[in-house]
């Protein structure tokens, strides 16, 4: 893996962390319950692939890889039909 790949990867992963509170390190909580936490994590990725404009790019990562015409908006977002 290359560090442009590494550079992205990393960013990603500090978006997750800012956008799930419950991973912070100075409030020190988590989810009991796994379904909370994946309910959680599914949702800010969700949110950062389809909905979340970047500021610079003007466009949203589902937008970047062909994915998506527009960004989505949370009505978007919920009411897509999904397999589970």
């Amino acid at each position: 893996m290359g560090k442009d790949q590494t550079q992205k990867l990393e960013r990603t992963n500090g978006i997750v962390r800012q956008q799930a509170g419950r991973w912070h390190r100075r409030q020190n909580k988590f989810a009991k319950v796994w379904e909370q936490t994946e309910g959680t994590v599914r949702l800010v990725v969700s949110y950062f692939n389809w909905i979340w404009v970047h500021s610079r790019k003007k466009n949203t990562a589902a937008m970047r890889t062909g994915l998506a015409s527009a960004p989505w908006s949370w009505n978007d977002l919920i009411t897509y039909p999904t397999l589970c």
